[in-house]
């Protein structure tokens, strides 16, 4: 069963062309690493199988909804069930706790409150103990795995890193690795991280390269 599709996928900032994937299909439960230069259109494809962003041109298809499809506020409800995303800038709330934090994610997928679920999440992500500090608070492997309990609070099917290993030493970044492969296993969930730190790819079974387009 498919999980993810793209067909003739490309997305344009005036005439340039920043993105462009012919096809890609990822199985449920499949780890993808993706692969490329800085400006190679990584985080672009994220952001675009994410419907943060529209393509140019193409179809997206992500566990079964043509995202074409779904616009303003359905977007968003869609986006918060079923998409998990743990973006290299983080993006927690500064002034919100570490638990508030993830319980904005469920408001804001529309989902019930469950702080279980929260304590839950944050305890497999080993920062139960942090659940009333601000972000601020915390060292930045501390953060990355508060961001990462935030992308999968929501038990999404498809989850999404950004250059989750950027400026981690080799053991940081292996652990950064084995969290988000870790949580995408225990949650049935594909996981799609796009990277250009190459010591991953041994992590990987299944790998999508981009170069410049």
């Amino acid at each position: 069963m498919l999980s993810l599709k793209l067909a003739a996928v490309r997305h344009r900032y005036g005439a340039q062309t920043v993105l462009s994937v012919e096809r890609f299909e990822a199985a449920v439960g499949e780890h993808w690493l993706v692969l490329g230069p800085s400006g190679c259109g990584k985080t672009t494809l994220l952001h675009v199988i994410a419907g943060l962003l529209r393509p140019s041109e193409g179809e997206v298809e992500v566990a079964g909804q043509a995202l074409a499809a779904l616009s303003g506020a359905a977007l968003d409800r869609w986006r918060g069930r079923v998409v998990g995303i743990a973006l290299q800038a983080q993006h927690l709330v500064p002034h919100l706790s570490v638990r508030d934090n993830l319980r904005i994610a469920q408001y804001l997928a529309r989902e019930p409150q469950d702080d279980a679920r929260v304590a839950e999440t944050l305890g497999a992500l080993g920062v139960a103990d942090k659940a009333a500090r601000k972000p601020s608070e915390l060292s930045h492997g501390e953060r990355q795995r508060v961001a990462i309990a935030r992308a999968v609070v929501n038990r999404p099917k498809l989850l999404l890193a950004d250059e989750p290993t950027a400026n981690l030493d080799d053991d940081s970044a292996a652990r950064a690795v084995d969290l988000l492969t870790e949580q995408a296993q225990s949650q049935g969930a594909t996981l799609i991280v796009a990277t250009h730190d190459a010591r991953v790819k041994a992590k990987f079974g299944h790998t999508l390269r981009l170069g410049a387009p």
